[in-house]
C-alpha cells in the first residue's frame, strides 16, 4: 500500500483509516443485514412480483394490464391471491439476499486485494459493476431453484385452472420426480443472466446516487433514510431497466411444461418468434412499480440494521 513510513498525501486517507474505510463491513454483518434486508423486500414487493410473472407467462389476451390482472386475481382468490407464491422467496430470501450482500462485499475486497497500491478508498463504475456481477454468482445457486419453485406457484390459477402444487415442498417433490436435480435447477443458468447484469446496474446505481446525494465532506453511511430510500429505490429501477427481457425468457422457461423448451436460448428464440421483439418488456410496468418501494425498504433493512449491529458490536 502506498504511503510506507512517509506522511501520505493531504488528498489520501492514512493506511489506517483506509483499511477502516474499506474493510468496515464484516463477512457476517453483510450476510444479516443483506438478509433483514431481502425479508423486507419480499413483504413490500410480492404483489408487483406476482403481476410482472402473470403478464409474463399469460396466453395473449388473457389480461389487458397490470391492473387487470390484480382484478382477476383478487376476484378469483381474494386478497390472499396476490401472495400466492410468496413462500419460496420468503423462506429463501434470507439467504438469498445475504449471500448477494455478502458476496458484494467480497467482491470489493477481491478488487482492493487485486489493488493494493492504491490510495482512494472508492471503487470506480467498472470496479463497482464488476462486484456487483460478482455478487450474481454464488447468489444463483439458491435463486435458481427458489425462482423456479416461485414461478411454479404464481401461475396456479391463472386463466381458470385449478392448483397443481399443495404448496413449496410438493413442488420440489413432483419436479424431482419428474427430471431429478436437473428439474429442479431449471432456468438456473437463466437466473444468472438476469441477475448478473441487474446486480452489476443495481450497485453501481445504489453507490453512485449515494455519493451524490452525500453533502461534501460527509459519510455516505451517514445518509438520513429519506436518501436511502431514495438511492435504493433508484437502484432497483436501474436494475430492472437492465433485467426486464431476460427474466421474461427466465419466467416462461421456468414455468414451461418439461419439453416445451431445449435451453434458455430456445425459449428466447420461440418468444420472439411468436410475439415479436416486444413480448421481452411484457411485465416491465408491474416490476417498475415494485422496483422503487421494494428495493427501498432492502436497502433501508440493510443500512438500519448494520448500523444498529455496528452500534451493539
Amino acid at each position: 500500500m502506498a504511503g510506507g513510513s512517509a506522511a501520505p498525501a493531504s488528498s489520501a486517507p492514512a493506511p489506517q483509516e483506509f483499511e477502516e474505510k474499506k474493510d468496515s463491513t464484516s463477512a457476517v454483518k453483510s450476510f444479516l443485514s443483506g438478509g433483514f434486508g431481502g425479508v423486507s423486500a419480499v413483504l413490500v414487493g410480492h404483489p408487483f412480483d406476482l403481476t410482472k410473472t402473470r403478464l409474463q407467462t399469460a396466453a395473449a389476451g388473457t389480461y389487458t394490464g397490470g391492473l387487470d390482472v390484480v382484478r382477476k386475481t383478487i376476484k378469483a382468490d381474494g386478497l390472499k391471491g396476490m401472495y400466492r407464491g410468496m413462500g419460496p422467496p420468503l423462506v429463501g430470501v434470507t439467504p438469498i439476499f445475504a449471500i448477494s450482500f455478502w458476496s458484494y462485499d467480497l467482491g470489493k475486497k477481491l478488487i482492493y486485494s487485486a489493488t493494493p497500491n492504491r490510495t482512494d478508498p472508492h471503487l470506480s463504475l467498472a470496479e463497482l459493476a464488476f462486484a456487483g456481477f460478482f455478487s450474481a454468482v454464488p447468489t444463483t445457486l439458491v435463486a435458481g431453484p427458489a425462482e423456479r419453485v416461485k414461478v411454479l406457484l404464481q401461475l396456479q390459477g391463472q386463466g381458470g385452472s385449478g392448483p397443481t402444487y399443495n404448496g413449496p415442498v410438493d413442488v420440489v417433490k413432483q419436479l424431482y420426480k419428474e427430471g431429478g436435480l436437473k428439474s429442479v435447477f431449471r432456468g438456473t443458468a437463466a437466473t444468472l443472466a438476469r441477475d448478473g447484469p441487474g446486480s452489476a446496474a443495481y450497485f453501481c446505481a445504489y453507490e453512485t446516487i449515494k455519493r451524490g446525494l452525500t453533502p461534501a465532506g460527509a459519510d455516505p453511511k451517514d445518509l438520513n433514510l429519506l436518501n436511502v430510500l431514495t438511492a435504493g429505490g433508484l437502484a432497483g429501477m436501474s436494475m430492472w431497466l437492465v433485467a426486464i427481457p431476460p427474466d421474461v425468457v427466465k419466467s416462461r422457461y421456468q414455468g414451461a411444461p418439461h419439453g416445451t423448451y431445449s435451453s434458455f436460448i430456445d425459449c428466447a428464440r420461440k418468444t420472439i418468434a411468436a410475439d415479436g421483439a416486444k413480448a421481452l418488456f411484457k411485465g416491465a410496468g408491474p416490476a417498475m412499480l415494485r422496483a422503487f418501494p421494494a428495493n427501498a425498504a432492502t436497502f433501508l433493512g440493510v443500512e438500519v440494521s448494520l448500523k444498529a449491529m455496528n452500534n451493539l458490536f
